[in-house]
């Protein structure tokens, strides 16, 4: 009897292909950034790439930081594009996700720049550990008398 659990969440088969074919089709810059991003190589966190959220997918993702990490090619700079991208920031962030953006030019020719960043944003997101205080011993949890 295999009892397999299906996953709970639901990716169109349209949107999990397009993700696919999006990282067998990386950028330079994706693969750059990838290449510091994977593995936990940053800060010890995991990350995704090509991830569906709601109806997009986005770049990189880091589920722990519940952060997304978006690059853009020359066309993201258009009016038009811009508005299109941030509308599609908001519906990534009332996911619960921050967004970052950040230019493929950033990656390529400042990429020390760009991982502070990300790592800034990750310990921004972690949270706070509170150590359980230590118990107090009196005499008589010593075995004194």
């Amino acid at each position: 009897m295999d009892d397999h659990k299906k996953p709970t969440w639901k990716v169109p088969s349209k949107l999990r292909s397009n993700a696919r074919a999006l990282r067998r089709n990386s950028t330079d810059a994706e693969r750059l950034l990838w290449a510091e991003l994977r593995d936990h190589r940053l800060n010890g966190v995991g990350f995704r790439r090509q991830v569906p959220i709601a109806s997009y997918i986005a770049d990189f993702v880091c589920h722990t930081a519940r952060l997304v990490i978006e690059l853009d090619g020359g066309q993201h700079f258009s009016d038009g594009q811009e508005t299109a991208d941030a509308r599609r920031s908001g519906i990534i962030e009332a996911e619960g996700f921050r967004v970052l953006r950040f230019s493929n030019h950033d990656v390529m020719t400042n990429r020390a720049g760009v991982l502070e960043t990300i790592a800034a944003a990750i310990d921004a997101s972690a949270p706070t550990l509170t150590l359980p205080r230590k118990r107090e011993r009196g005499p008589d949890a010593t075995g004194a008398t």
